[in-house]
């Protein structure tokens, strides 16, 4: 099992703890303030300042929140391989990111936004921040203004397609990298052959692993293009980008929220295989897998307690 301990401040800690609410279990140990389970990551937050990242892809999670990895003063580690440009964060960059992938309910969505480099005080007066720092009813009040300020391309992978992938033996950087790569293609023909500075993916894979997931793709984006882990915090575009992805994470979750009558939670934590074992009661099991992410644990569990509620088991 893979792990990653970061110092983050009370800020950042309360931020990471509104992050993963939704996701939130229950850790009874000694110094312990937070604990939450996203997809294969189990987060725990001491009253040190420290947070503990565990399981697969432990890394990369904590890598979003920056901080100081293994002790104060010692600062988080850049991506092998990736040297960024000097003065990127006012340079006109083509951002994108994505939302979704360690939720049950819900889809993958991606988002990729151009912001030139005279728009970006408009962004930050938008109040464009990494979307971690921003809570779920601020991002959608201000993304309808990012849309209309800035070229972008939105990405919606429902459920149902995403189990049919997945079934087929794709894994969650194959099928982020595909989205990643179309979204980047439509902004590019928005941009009508103007050519940013630089295209900055949020890393969730090394370059050439990248590449590898679409090289079937008959048109593959490369020209300048730089990836980094906390790419939302090197410039605005990356931070619209994740904006959008979460606003249309958002927007759907609440659309099946209304077809399942339930609020579905976010996350893959305990509250999610309540509501998730609710759905099968009342809606059974078939509908249950139109709107989750079947692999996920959660499917098992959720199904162990309709069963126990039900008196079948």
């Amino acid at each position: 099992m893979s792990n990653a301990v970061i110092q983050l401040g009370p800020d950042r800690i309360r931020a990471l703890m509104a992050h993963y609410a939704g996701s939130k279990i229950e850790r009874n140990a000694p110094g312990v303030v937070f604990a939450a389970k996203s997809g294969s990551v189990s987060i725990t937050a001491y009253k040190s300042g420290k947070v503990l990242f565990q399981g697969g892809g432990a890394e990369a999670e904590a890598s979003r929140w920056g901080g100081s990895s293994g002790s104060p003063g010692k600062p988080a580690s850049r991506p092998k391989g990736e040297t960024l440009p000097e003065g990127l964060a006012r340079m006109s960059v083509l951002g994108s990111d994505e939302t979704g992938t360690g939720d049950f309910f819900g889809p993958v969505t991606v988002a990729a936004c151009f912001v030139p480099d005279e728009k970006i005080p408009l962004a930050e007066e938008l109040g464009v921040k990494d979307s971690k720092m921003l809570t779920d009813a601020y991002m959608l009040k201000i993304g309808p203004d990012i849309k209309e300020a800035f070229l972008n391309s939105v990405l919606v992978l429902p459920t149902e397609k995403y189990n049919t992938v997945q079934a087929k033996g794709w894994s969650q950087g194959k099928i982020k990298a595909l989205l990643h790569n179309q979204a980047l293609k439509h902004v590019l023909r928005k941009m009508d052959g103007t050519k940013p500075d630089h295209i900055l993916i949020d890393q969730f894979a090394e370059r050439g692993i990248y590449y590898r997931h679409i090289a079937s793709e008959p048109e593959i984006i490369r020209e300048n293009v730089l990836f980094s882990t906390k790419a939302e915090n090197l410039h605005v575009s990356v931070a619209c980008a994740s904006i959008l992805a979460r606003v249309a994470f958002l927007e759907e979750m609440d659309r099946l929220s209304s077809l399942a009558g339930v609020t579905l939670p976010k996350g893959a934590g305990k509250p999610v295989d309540e509501a998730a074992a609710k759905i099968i009661l009342r809606k059974g099991d078939d509908f249950l897998a139109s709107i989750t992410k079947r692999h996920f644990a959660n499917t098992r569990k959720a199904a162990a307690l309709a069963a126990k509620r039900s008196g079948k088991s």
